[in-house]
């Protein structure tokens, strides 16, 4: 469909951006289980808004083309709620890292 470029992009199609796993070096294998934990929960949590915000600019793209090209000025787009996905996931990357090199037996679950 035309116009989708503005749309939000798919929480399953947010790249992890890059977190050092040196930052959860010191932590034990009870930390790291609970902070994957935290992480994955806020992770959850910005994954559903971006769906959301995804939904929400197709229907005004649907809208843009048809009724009104006004609306196109309030699609959302991929901003910090993005970003912030990418970070958590990057997060969730480093962890698991973390904790196979401690040979925690700790695996990550999959995020959107």
């Amino acid at each position: 469909m035309l116009g989708l470029a503005g749309c939000a992009t798919a929480p399953e199609d947010i790249a992890p951006a890059y977190v050092s796993p040196v930052a959860y070096k010191g932590l034990s294998c009870n930390q790291i289980a609970a902070e994957m934990q935290r992480v994955s929960g806020a992770a959850q949590q910005a994954s559903g808004v971006q769906q959301k915000n995804r939904t929400q600019d197709k229907w005004l793209t649907a809208a843009t083309i048809v009724v009104f090209w006004p609306a196109a000025f309030f699609t959302h787009g991929d901003g910090a709620n993005a970003a912030q996905l990418a970070r958590l996931k990057g997060e969730m990357q480093a962890l698991q890292q973390t904790a196979n090199l401690k040979r925690c037996k700790i695996k990550m679950q999959q995020m959107g």
